[in-house]
């Protein structure tokens, strides 16, 4: 009788030994080809992820699937959890991304590079689009400043792909808001943007672009001004119109 017990046991645990492999692959699999924002939180943190608007395919041929891919899961998704890390615990747990980023000259180079990341990276996908354009159209408040403040559209163009092209080594080209309601463009270094009290020139930014050779490198090598040309083709400028009117509130 002891035998037949100690038998019956052996089977029982190599039964839940083997369901529970099965299951953590099944599990790896899952994991694998759905949405990876649940692991990119932090447990009982404040910020998330952002889901994408599109697929990683959507942009292309302007830009590739897998450099979408890596670009949010690894980069953006590590900004979001260094950022979390960085805060929890401290009187930042709770503020918003911009309050952080506003006084950012009084927190540490952890919070100044992962919050800034963890936002431009944000701006930076809510202003692309496969059904982008080149231009605004002529209708939209935002074309009608891009004029009034550039010029022309061809100025501005040009002012903006110079801030992109000369930005040395890493960062980003911004067109921003400033404090009496004007277009500006500038660039910053890093993950730093015009929201920092640390900005050269400060505002809210309305566009990004990520000259990080993450951003593009797959795709253009060291080519970046091809880059910032494809950029134009993808450019959402609905929700560029609606960053400016909510910009000059």
């Amino acid at each position: 009788m002891k035998t037949i017990l100690f038998s019956t046991a052996i089977i029982l645990s190599f039964f839940s030994k083997a369901q529970l492999i099965s299951y953590t692959h099944y599990s790896k699999q899952i994991t694998m080809t759905t949405n990876t924002i649940s692991q990119t939180q932090v447990q009982g943190t404040m910020f998330e992820l952002p889901k994408l608007p599109y697929s990683y395919s959507a942009l292309a041929p302007y830009i590739d699937a897998r450099t979408m891919e890596i670009h949010y899961e690894k980069h953006h998704g590590t900004y979001t959890n260094n950022l979390n890390a960085a805060i929890k615990g401290t009187e930042l747990e709770g503020k918003s991304i911009e309050y952080i980023l506003s006084t950012i000259s009084k927190h540490s180079a952890a919070v100044r590079n992962n919050g800034g990341g963890y936002y431009n990276h944000n701006l930076f996908w809510s202003i692309l689009s496969p059904n982008g354009s080149e231009k605004p159209a002529e209708n939209l408040e935002i074309s009608k400043a891009i004029i009034k403040d550039f010029g022309s559209f061809d100025e501005f163009k040009s002012q903006f792909s110079q801030a992109a092209t000369t930005r040395f080594g890493s960062g980003w080209a911004w067109l921003s808001v400033d404090a009496s309601g004007k277009l500006f463009v500038s660039s910053s270094p890093n993950q730093d943007n015009p929201l920092m009290d640390v900005a050269e020139k400060k505002g809210t930014p309305i566009l990004g672009l990520d000259v990080w050779e993450h951003a593009y490198y797959l795709n253009y090598q060291n080519r970046r001004v091809d880059y910032i040309a494809a950029f134009y083709n993808i450019i959402n400028w609905n929700e560029v119109n609606k960053k400016y009117l909510e910009a000059k509130k």
